[in-house]
C-alpha cells in the first residue's frame, strides 16, 4: 500500500504518456514510441509546477521498470537461431562495434565530453540502440537528461539511415545479401532496420527484411559482455575515487543476468511465438513508459543547448559503422 502511495501517482502519469505515444510509434516507426514519450514528456514537465507527487514514481519508472523492460526483451532472444542464421555477420558486427566505441572514446577525449554521454551515444550506435542505452544507463548510472540526450542522437540517425540507405544500396550496387547486412549492421534501432529493409524490398521485390532483422538481433546479443564489463569498471573506478575495496556484488547488473536466463529459456524450451511476441511488445512498452519518465526528468532547453558534441559524435559513430560495415563486406567478397 505504501508502494502505491509513493510512486503510484508518478507511475500512472508515464502510463497516461505512454498509451499514446506508443500509438504514435506503430503509425510512425521510423521515429518511434520512445522518441514520441520522451518529446510529450519533455513538453508535459515544462507546464508541470507542482511535480513533487509524481517524482517518486517517475524515478522509479525511469529505473526499475526500464530494467524490466531489458529483462522481457530477452525472451524475444532465440539463441540458437539467432547464432545460427547471424554467424556470417559476426565479423562485420564486431568491426562495427569496435568502431564506434574506439570513436566515442576517442571524440570524448577530444571533445571533453561527459563519460556517460560518450558511453551511451558508443553503445547505442554500435549495438542496438535504444535497447542498448535502456540496458547501459542503470549500469553506468546516467541521469535521465544524459539517457534522454542519448536517445535523441541516436533517434536522428536512425530516421535518416531508414531514409536514404535504400536508394544509397542500390547506387552503390549491393546485392540482397549486401543490403540485409549493411542495414542490419550500420543502422541502430531495429524499427528504422526493418523500415529500411522493408523500403528495400518493396524496390527489389527481394525479401531482406528477415535477414537484416537477425544481423541486429545478433548485435543485440553484445548487451551482454558490454554491460558486465562497464560494471566493472565503473566498480573499479569507485574503489579508486573513495578508497574501497571493489564489490563486484554491489556493481553486477542483476537484471542483465535475467535477460539471459530469459534468453535461455526461450531457447532451451523452445517457446512458440504465441508466447514470446506479447513479451517482447511488453518489453517494447515498458520501455516507451521509461522514456516517458525520462522526458519529464529532462530540461528540454539545457537538453538543446547543451546537444552539440553528442550529436557530433553520433554522427562520426555513425558514418564509422556505415563505411567498416561496408568495407568488411568488400573485404569478405559479400558485396
Amino acid at each position: 500500500m505504501n508502494f502505491v502511495k509513493k510512486n503510484g501517482a508518478g507511475f500512472l502519469l508515464c502510463l497516461i504518456i505512454a498509451i499514446p505515444a506508443w500509438f504514435l510509434g506503430q503509425v510512425l516507426p521510423v521515429i518511434g514510441g520512445p522518441v514520441f514519450a520522451i518529446l510529450i514528456g519533455m513538453v508535459i514537465t515544462l507546464v508541470l509546477t507542482r511535480k513533487e507527487a509524481f517524482t517518486d514514481g517517475i524515478n522509479y519508472t525511469s529505473k526499475k521498470i526500464l530494467q524490466a523492460a531489458v529483462v522481457f526483451l530477452g525472451f524475444g532472444m532465440n539463441l540458437t537461431e539467432i547464432l545460427a542464421k547471424g554467424r556470417q555477420s559476426l565479423p562485420i558486427i564486431i568491426s562495427t562495434i569496435a568502431t564506434s566505441l574506439i570513436l566515442s572514446y576517442i571524440l570524448y577525449r577530444i571533445l571533453k565530453l561527459r563519460t556517460n554521454n560518450a558511453i551511451l551515444v558508443g553503445v547505442g550506435s554500435s549495438i542496438c540502440g535504444g535497447s542498448a542505452i535502456a540496458a547501459t544507463a542503470p549500469v553506468i548510472q546516467a541521469s535521465d537528461e544524459e539517457v534522454a540526450q542519448s536517445i535523441s542522437v541516436i533517434f536522428l540517425f536512425n530516421v535518416i539511415a531508414a531514409l536514404i540507405f535504400p536508394t544509397l544500396g542500390a547506387m552503390l550496387g549491393l546485392s540482397n545479401e549486401g543490403f540485409g547486412l549493411f542495414a542490419g549492421t550500420a543502422i541502430n534501432d531495429t524499427s528504422s532496420v526493418t523500415a529500411a529493409a522493408a523500403a528495400w524490398d518493396g524496390i527489389h521485390g527481394s525479401s531482406t527484411l528477415e535477414s537484416a532483422t537477425i544481423v541486429k538481433m545478433t548485435r543485440t546479443l553484445a548487451i551482454i559482455p558490454i554491460t558486465l564489463v562497464l560494471a566493472i569498471w565503473r566498480g573499479r573506478n569507485e574503489k579508486i575515487s573513495k578508497d574501497s575495496s571493489f564489490n563486484l556484488k554491489k556493481s553486477f547488473p542483476f537484471f542483465v543476468l535475467f535477460f539471459v536466463l530469459a534468453s535461455i529459456v526461450t531457447t532451451v524450451f523452445q517457446l512458440p511465438a504465441a508466447v514470446t511476441d506479447p513479451l517482447k511488445e511488453l518489453s517494447k512498452f515498458l520501455i516507451v513508459m521509461a522514456m516517458a519518465a525520462i522526458g519529464l526528468n529532462t530540461n528540454i532547453v539545457k537538453l538543446i543547448k547543451t546537444g552539440g558534441k553528442p550529436i557530433f559524435t553520433g554522427f562520426c559513430c555513425w558514418l564509422g559503422i556505415s563505411l567498416v560495415s561496408l568495407g568488411m563486406q568488400h573485404i569478405l567478397g559479400i558485396w
